[in-house]
């Protein structure tokens, strides 16, 4: 019952479906009650997926090989099991490891919508509502489980994408990965050049949109960094050649490379900018 599983409820509850809720933390389901989160309350797993046409796991990826392990022998035959985490190839190890004969029904998925924010509070049942989801079935994954996932995530809005799993790690340690790093990374550093206080103070608004991410929950990145760790690591390794080729023009004062290397990356983030608002406008239209 956090921010990705609370704002799935929320969109399942109001497509007309019914949602049980499961959390290790009695204040979090407490929680996800008051608000209207969820239908039921469940403090046993067991209980939980009981008669579950569509189980989705929504917890940390630290604790997804725990939570299979603990559905064995509890889950309804024709069960479909989903979840949302965003390192594939950790997620479908676990599968692998404690699913059995329920492996032709799990479907891994990876919503690409959040927040910095956590918790069954920040939940919103629009946060799906025309941003991506992807897919990334098994060889073994039974067509009518996939199709059944992808009818969940249309109920809540979303666009609906199948991507395999070796190509999801490798796109997600650039594009979402990578900039949580350097986000952390760039807080600490210009807190130890200039000191908490004065960075609290005087930080310019682009610093706080760059770093905006920073606030994003210590714990749960942790474990996403540590479940990429090669992929991570590698475009960590990329991006240092990148900022030494930008360090070493600017030393030598060397005005064309500096105006090749950022004409080069504003071409890039211009077209990322004109396909959101082109989204945005897709998604407009879809609600007149």
């Amino acid at each position: 019952m956090g921010l990705v599983g609370g704002s799935l409820a929320r969109a399942l509850k109001r497509a007309g479906e019914r949602v049980r809720g499961y959390d290790t933390d009695p204040s979090a389901l407490r929680r996800a009650c008051e608000l209207g989160v969820i239908d039921e309350p469940c403090a046993d797993l067991s209980r939980a997926v009981e008669g579950a046409e569509i189980v989705v796991i929504a917890v940390p990826l630290g604790a997804v090989a725990e939570i299979f392990q603990g559905l064995a022998g509890h889950l309804d035959e024709h069960a479909v099991i989903t979840d949302v985490g965003s390192v594939k190839g950790f997620v479908v190890h676990a599968a692998r490891r404690y699913l059995g004969h329920h492996l032709s029904r799990f479907v891994p998925g990876h919503p690409i919508a959040g927040t910095e924010h956590s918790g069954v509070e920040s939940s919103c049942a629009g946060l799906f509502h025309g941003q991506r989801v992807i897919l990334t079935p098994l060889a073994e994954t039974d067509p009518r489980a996939l199709e059944r996932v992808r009818l969940l995530w249309r109920q809540t809005g979303a666009v609906v994408e199948d991507m395999g799993i070796d190509r999801h790690d490798q796109v997600f340690a650039a594009t979402s990965h990578l900039p949580h790093v350097l986000a952390y990374a760039l807080v600490r550093a210009a807190a130890r050049v200039s000191g908490r206080s004065a960075l609290v103070r005087y930080a310019a608004g682009g610093f706080a949109d760059i770093t905006r991410i920073a606030s994003s929950n210590p714990g749960m990145w942790r474990d996403i960094f540590f479940a990429n760790r090669a992929r991570l690591i590698e475009m960590i390794e990329r991006f240092r050649e990148d900022l030494a080729l930008l360090r070493d023009a600017i030393e030598t004062e060397d005005g064309p490379a500096v105006v090749a290397f950022l004409d080069a990356a504003k071409n890039t983030r211009d077209a990322l900018a004109a396909e959101q608002r082109i989204g945005a406008d897709l998604v407009g239209d879809k609600k007149r």
